[in-house]
């Protein structure tokens, strides 16, 4: 039995596999990589690289929907929230392991100028 996007995107950002959310997220991802590969590379090429960075970048968009603001202040109470930035830290580790993942395979997601003339 194949393991899904989804399944493995649960398994990294504590959700549960049949929440909406999680699943649209799943399909974008898998979406947006397959746009990104180079020229002559299919899903297929691939192999199972697809479908894991699919899954780290959407359990990196999940977990990006819980970084709230780590603290605020209303006249003399502060509330404060821990957590925020560990999350925010453990979303882009994750869209960096997927970028590393697809790199053999895809264009990279950073911006670059090519052919410029001066």
């Amino acid at each position: 039995m194949e393991i899904t996007a989804a399944a493995l995107a649960a398994e990294l950002c504590g959700a549960s596999q049949e929440d909406p959310l999680l699943a649209v997220l799943c399909e974008a991802a898998e979406a947006a990589w397959e746009s990104r590969l180079d020229p002559g590379v299919t899903k297929e090429d691939c192999g199972g690289a697809l479908r894991c960075a699919a899954a780290f970048m959407a359990a990196a968009d999940y977990l990006g929907k819980q970084c709230r603001a780590e603290s605020f202040t209303v006249g003399e109470v502060t509330v404060r929230q821990s957590g925020g930035r560990s999350t925010a830290v453990m979303a882009e580790t994750l869209r960096q392991t997927a970028e590393r993942l697809m790199r053999p395979y895809a264009a990279s997601g950073e911006f670059c100028f090519r052919g410029v003339r001066g």
